[in-house]
């Protein structure tokens, strides 16, 4: 199946999907920023870079309230969503970093707070000539219930799941023609992104690096924690309680592996206690355990860090760094 909308489909479609789920899409605010942001408190903004946040903090979010405990001990879970999330406006890389932390969080014991939100959930993709000023986004052709490939003006629908089907019914058809088109245009760019990483992390792996390396790039590392915050594929978590009218409140949390207090033992050793093994692990981390655990890189290039990184030493441009000086 294919079909076509315009924009004044695409927006009865958002319409409807509001009124069951709990959606969200890309909207512009006044900073600039881009962000994914429930539907209807602003402008679509169909086009441009990726959203700031991470798209997977909708199914885990940054401060994650999970049960309340009694000054008795009773304990009482806290209540999972009402409707159903649905997330529009997607990009290939996203969605890659959705089905890692998908994978991430059933693998045993499963995580029901992940899962109840996740249960249920529409993924929209948005591709095509969607990027800034309408420039090419590489297709996702999976990973989502509905692809909306973006042409000049209008977009091309392709459903993935039988709920992407139902989304497009009644629309007119679309033109394979173009749709292959769009497949072309993203075999002829590949992806050279791609390639770096796959020769760092071979360089990685394989300990080609130099402790020095390390050092140099740590000593660069102030701590702010914003590669972690901002990654789709970043999980780890610490337990907060929060003692409140009598009772307590326990929650999740973000964690960063670049804290110096992320791995300190309660006898006060540290086993990632300089800069220098914290960064080592966290480009180690996602360029080779993950591939050994998952079979697939734990960075899936969506930029974020390298976007938000005030010091220059995202994994992308450590990836540039180890091939430049270590590379044959």
């Amino acid at each position: 199946m294919l079909k076509r909308l315009d924009r004044s489909a695409l927006e009865k479609l958002l319409a409807a999907l509001a009124t069951e789920f709990r959606l969200l899409t890309p909207q512009r605010l006044a900073d600039g920023t881009r962000l994914l942001r429930p539907h209807g408190e602003g402008a679509l903004a169909l086009q441009g870079e990726p959203v700031q946040r991470k798209p997977t903090e909708a199914f885990f979010p940054q401060h994650d309230p999970l049960m309340w405990i009694g000054a008795q001990g009773e304990v009482t879970a806290c209540d999972p969503p009402v409707n159903p999330l649905a997330l529009f406006g997607l990009n290939a890389a996203d969605l890659a970093c959705i089905a890692f932390t998908d994978r991430f969080f059933a693998a045993p014991p499963a995580d029901d707070h992940y899962q109840a939100r996740r249960q249920g959930a529409l993924l929209i993709g948005l591709t095509g000539h969607a990027g800034p000023g309408g420039e090419f986004l590489p297709l996702a052709e999976g990973l989502c219930d509905l692809e909306l490939l973006a042409l000049r003006q209008d977009w091309l629908g392709v459903p993935w799941t039988a709920r992407g089907e139902d989304l497009l019914a009644g629309l007119p058809d679309g033109d394979w023609a173009e749709l292959e088109n769009l497949q072309e245009t993203g075999r002829a760019r590949g992806n050279p992104l791609q390639e770096l990483l796959e020769s760092a992390a071979g360089l990685v792996a394989s300990e080609s690096v130099p402790d020095d390396f390390w050092r140099e790039i740590g000593d660069r590392c102030i701590l702010c924690s914003g590669c972690n915050l901002v990654c789709p594929t970043c999980t780890c978590f610490c337990v907060e309680d929060r003692h409140e009218q009598g009772a307590t409140l326990r929650s999740r949390v973000w964690d960063s592996c670049q804290f110096d207090a992320f791995m300190r033992e309660a006898s006060g050793h540290n086993p990632l206690g300089s800069e220098a093994l914290r960064t080592r692990r966290r480009i180690h981390h996602k360029l080779a355990a993950d591939v050994t655990r998952w079979g697939e890189f734990g960075c899936l290039l969506c930029g974020r860090c390298d976007r938000v990184c005030p010091t220059g030493i995202g994994i992308q441009a450590v990836a540039a760094k180890i091939l430049a000086r270590f590379g044959s």
